[in-house]
């Protein structure tokens, strides 16, 4: 009988750790992403004692098809000699109807 529990508890281990497994791969198509702009109405101070890429915190005002506004905010790995400033307009992506999960998109805007 105790032989036949601990089968049992390792074959529900086994079916839970692939479940996870194939949850975390991305087997559900993504949502289709809207494409707007972000305006910056504010921006951590810029470094100036250090080099490369450093981290930014950006708030603003997203717009796009179905979104009028909404304030975000993000945290990227921002090159220091390219630091954003208030009042920048950048193009970002997001999925519709959730603008709170902007990525911003095109070359050479943070990571």
């Amino acid at each position: 009988m105790l032989e036949f529990g601990m089968l049992l508890i390792m074959i529900v281990a086994l079916v839970g750790t692939v479940a996870i497994y194939l949850r975390g791969r991305g087997t559900r198509p993504p949502a289709q992403a809207e494409t707007g702009t972000l305006y910056i109405t504010g921006v951590s101070p810029r470094p100036h004692d250090l080099t490369g890429e450093q981290y930014v915190t950006i708030t603003g005002n997203v717009t796009g098809p179905t979104v009028q506004g909404a304030v975000v905010y993000g945290r990227f790995a921002w090159d220091v000699n390219a630091w954003p400033a208030i009042g920048d307009v950048l193009t970002v992506a997001y999925p519709a109807g959730k603008p709170e999960r902007w990525r911003i998109v095109g070359a050479g805007l943070g990571s």
